[in-house]
C-alpha cells in the first residue's frame, strides 16, 4: 500500500521543483515575481496564454525546457494520482487511519501476534469473552482479512509494536512461527511496558525456560498440550469434556471464573464458613491461589482468605457476579474467565517451567 503513495509524494515533489525552477528561471529573464509564477503555471499546464513579456532566443530555449520537463512530470502526478484513486488505496487508506486511531485510542486491550492457527483460535476465544484485540502479523495479504484492529508489519521491529499500542496494553499473545521470534517480541514488549502480561509460545521444549528468563509470564507448548489432552481422553474422557463445556462452550449455564480478593472485602482475613461465601452467592470455591503462587484445592470452610488471594469459583454468571463484588474484585480489575489473559498474580508453573521469583 505505501508504493503508490510514495510515488504520488515523489510526483507532487518532482511538480513542485518544476514550477519553482520556473518561477526563478522567468524572474531571471526579466520577470516580475507574480508574472513569472503564472507564466510558469500556464508553460506546464499547457493552456497557452499569451507571454505577460517579450522573450528573447534565451527565454524560448528556456520555455521549451520548462514545457517538456514541466508537462511531463505534470502528466506522470496526474497518471500515479489517478491510478491511486481508481485501484481504491486511497479508501483503503482512510481505513487504515481510521483503524489507527481505533488503536490509539485502545487501553488495556490484548495484542495477538501471529495469524496463524494458533492466533486464531486465540482470538476466537477471547473475542468470545469480550476482550479487545489487536492482531499483528508480517503478512499484509493475511492481515487483510482479520475482522479486528490489526497492524500490517514485522513485530521484530520496534514500531509494529508501538503502532499496535504495545505500551497501553494489558496483555501480549506471542505464537509467532518460531521461538527465536517470540524470544525477541518478550524482551521487545517488556521493555516498553513492564506491566505487560506475556504469554508466549514455544515449539521446543528448550526455548521454555529462555522465554521465562527474558520476561514470559506464561509460556505454552502446543504440542505438549495436545498430548495431554489426548491421554487425558483416554483416561478421564468424561472430566475433561465437562471442563472443555464450562471453559469454552457456553452451553452449560455454569463456568469458572477467577478472581481477586481485595483490600475491603469482608472476606479479607475470614474463613469461607464465616464469611458464608456459599450462603451470599450461591458459588462454590474450587480453589484458592496464594500470591505465592501456592493452591488450596478443595479448601474446607475453615480456611481464611487473605486480600490478594485468588479465588477460582464455579457457578452461574449471576453467583459469579455475586461473588467478584462480595471479594472486592473490581479493586483489581476483575475477574476473568479461567484461561483468560491476566491471571491475578504470576510466579506459578504452567508446562514444567516456573516463573522465576
Amino acid at each position: 500500500m505505501k508504493e503508490p503513495f510514495r510515488r504520488v509524494q515523489l510526483g507532487l515533489a518532482a511538480l513542485a521543483l518544476v514550477l519553482v525552477v520556473g518561477t526563478v528561471g522567468y524572474v531571471a529573464l526579466g520577470f516580475s515575481v507574480l508574472d513569472a509564477v503564472y507564466q510558469t503555471v500556464v508553460t506546464v499546464s499547457t493552456v497557452g496564454y499569451a507571454y505577460s513579456h517579450r522573450i528573447g532566443p534565451g527565454g524560448k530555449v528556456f520555455t521549451v525546457f520548462l514545457i517538456l520537463v514541466g508537462v511531463g512530470t505534470a502528466l506522470y502526478t496526474f497518471t500515479v494520482t489517478l491510478e491511486l484513486l481508481i485501484e481504491g488505496h486511497f479508501r483503503e487508506l482512510v481505513g487504515r487511519r481510521r483503524m489507527e486511531r481505533t488503536i490509539e485510542a485502545m487501553e488495556g486491550h490484548v495484542i495477538i501476534c501471529g495469524w496463524g492457527r494458533v492466533g486464531r483460535e486465540v482470538a476466537r476465544y477471547l473475542d468470545n469473552s469480550g476482550e479487545r484485540l489487536v492482531v499483528v502479523d508480517r503478512d499484509p495479504k493475511r492481515i487483510a482479512g482479520v475482522p479486528y484492529p490489526s497492524v500490517a508489519g514485522d513485530v521484530t521491529d520496534d514500531e509494529t509494536l508501538l503502532r499496535a499500542g504495545v505500551e497501553r496494553a494489558r496483555t501480549l499473545v506471542a505464537a509467532l512461527d518460531t521461538d527465536a521470534d517470540n524470544l525477541f517480541v518478550t524482551v521487545a514488549s517488556r521493555s516498553f511496558n513492564a506491566s505487560i502480561y506475556v504469554i508466549a509460545r514455544a515449539r521446543n521444549e528448550s526455548s521454555e525456560a529462555k522465554l521465562v528468563r527474558v520476561g514470559a509470564d506464561r509460556v505454552v507448548n502446543p504440542q505438549r498440550l495436545g498430548g495431554d489432552r489426548m491421554a487425558a481422553f483416554v483416561t478421564q474422557p468424561h472430566v475433561v469434556d465437562f471442563v472443555d463445556v464450562v471453559m469454552h462452550d457456553g452451553s452449560l449455564e455454569f463456568r469458572l471464573e477467577e478472581l481477586t480478593v481485595g483490600e475491603t472485602s469482608p472476606l479479607n482475613g475470614a474463613s469461607l464458613r464465616s464469611a458464608q461465601v456459599h450462603d451470599r452467592t450461591g458459588a462454590l470455591v474450587l480453589a484458592i491461589r496464594r500470591p505465592d503462587g501456592s493452591f488450596t484445592t478443595n479448601p474446607s470452610p475453615e480456611v481464611e482468605v487473605e486480600a490478594g488471594d485468588v479465588l477460582i469459583g464455579v457457578g452461574t454468571a449471576s453467583q459469579l457476579d455475586a461473588l467478584m463484588s462480595f471479594a472486592g474484585a473490581a479493586g483489581a480489575g476483575g475477574g476473568t474467565e479461567a484461561g483468560g489473559p491476566g491471571p491475578a498474580n504470576r510466579g506459578s508453573a504452567h508446562n514444567g517451567v516456573r516463573d522465576p521469583g
